[in-house]
C-alpha cells in the first residue's frame, strides 16, 4: 500500500485519505488473495467463498464442455 499512495501527489491531507480509503476498498473488495483461495476478503468475511467457489466451479466445467465440443467439432470437420 505504502508504494501504491507514494506514487501518488497529493498536495492537501483530505486527497491522502481518500487514496488510503480507495486503495482499503480495492484490497478488501476486489483484489482476489491467493492465501484464501483467490477470493477476496469480504468474501470471505461475508461468508461468501463457498458460494464463489463453488460458482467457479460450475464456469470451468461449462468452458471445458464448450471447449470439448469445439474441439470435436472442428476434428470432424
Amino acid at each position: 500500500m505504502k508504494h501504491v499512495v507514494q506514487l501518488q501527489h497529493d498536495y492537501f491531507p483530505g486527497e491522502l485519505k481518500a487514496a488510503i480509503r480507495h486503495f482499503v476498498a480495492y484490497y478488501n473488495n476486489e483484489r482476489l488473495l491467493e492465501a484464501i483461495e483467490n477470493v477476496t476478503p469480504a468474501d470471505v468475511y461475508f461468508e461468501r467463498r463457498f458460494e464463489v467457489l463453488t460458482e467457479r466451479s460450475k464456469i470451468q466445467l461449462r468452458t471445458i464442455m464448450r471447449r470439448k465440443n469445439e474441439y470435436l467439432a472442428a476434428k470432424a470437420a
